[in-house]
């Protein structure tokens, strides 16, 4: 098996009635005003699948590998891949804790099948700059999506089961903070009142859950017929606080405007998992946005420039 969070994705998508590389025509979104360039592939890694994503305020781009763990920084676009750290279960989501250093999530590998179950996952802290790793949190359900509130508070999801879990900044874990099936990624809005998640698998679409009363999420877009197949995957917002989510199974990236109602930012780039925005006055910089993806790359969609 080449690609592992791939070819269960290309399996879950068979149960549903097609697969990845024949999912049927989308119904037609209109493409985002000033939309009009393509995206523009700005570094590969040969042999891996890239799952997270983040970029520091030195404009340097993280990126973690689901089939081998391994977490690589890139500099700026155009620059080589450097291997700065590796963790065991398979590479999840990235996100940045308020003291500067990396949070990696682990456990994406065939286990966040059953997560929710064996809550085999868990989260590692890496310092950046020297590149040291101690554990973080265990007994997670999955590491999909992180999200980390301004008091350190930690959101994990898992697109596979129904789990979100939490970790207080006292380093309480709550495997089942919120039930929610099939939540992949995860970002707070700026006043950090809602968590935003991508429904992958299940009654396909996007969220937003109420921090403060997690059981009563909101829909903020229902995919349907054909568009179901679309398999969003890891979200962002931009500076406006509008998600956008890169549609895995169709190649395109998206952002939504207004409730139920999206354009498209960039096409062209099938098995996208990872949305994100730049940092910095560098490299990969404040205001470009960035995709990687399970074929190894990542590209700047231009579409999508704040």
């Amino acid at each position: 098996m080449k690609r592992i969070r791939s070819a269960v994705l290309a399996a879950a998508l068979l149960i549903t009635g097609t697969a990845v590389f024949g999912a049927p025509e989308a119904s037609a979104a209109p493409v985002c005003a000033g939309a009009s360039a393509a995206p523009v592939k700005v570094a590969q890694i040969g042999g891996t699948a890239l799952e997270g994503a983040a970029v520091d305020s030195s404009g340097r781009l993280y990126t973690t590998d689901i089939l081998s763990g391994r977490v690589y920084r890139i500099d700026a676009p155009g620059s080589p891949a450097y291997e700065i750290a590796k963790v065991s279960g398979g590479g999840g989501a990235l996100a940045w804790m308020p003291d500067g250093t990396l949070l990696v999530g682990y456990g994406a590998n065939p286990l966040v099948l059953v997560g929710d179950i064996v809550k085999a996952a868990g989260i590692v802290r890496l310092n950046v700059d020297t590149l040291e790793t101690s554990t973080f949190a265990t007994g997670l359900s999955a590491a999909n999506g992180l999200a980390v509130a301004d008091d350190g508070t930690v959101y994990a999801t898992n697109d596979f089961g129904s789990l979100i879990g939490q970790i207080r900044p006292d380093g309480t874990v709550n495997p089942a903070w919120a039930r929610f099936p099939s939540a992949n990624g995860a970002v707070l809005d700026e006043a950090g009142q809602y968590l935003y998640v991508s429904r992958t698998f299940v009654n396909s679409g996007v969220s937003r859950i109420p921090i403060a009363n997690p059981s009563a999420p909101e829909s903020i877009l229902d995919l349907n017929g054909l568009d179901s197949l679309s398999a969003p995957d890891g979200l962002t917002l931009d500076r406006n606080g509008r998600p956008v989510v890169p549609f895995n199974t169709r190649g395109q990236i998206v952002r939504i405007d207004a409730p139920g109602s999206y354009c498209i930012l960039g096409s062209g780039i099938p098995t996208s998992s990872v949305v994100i925005y730049g940092r910095g006055s560098q490299g990969f910089s404040e205001g470009r946005l960035f995709r990687a993806g399970f074929d190894g790359a990542v590209y700047e969609i231009p579409g999508g420039a704040a």
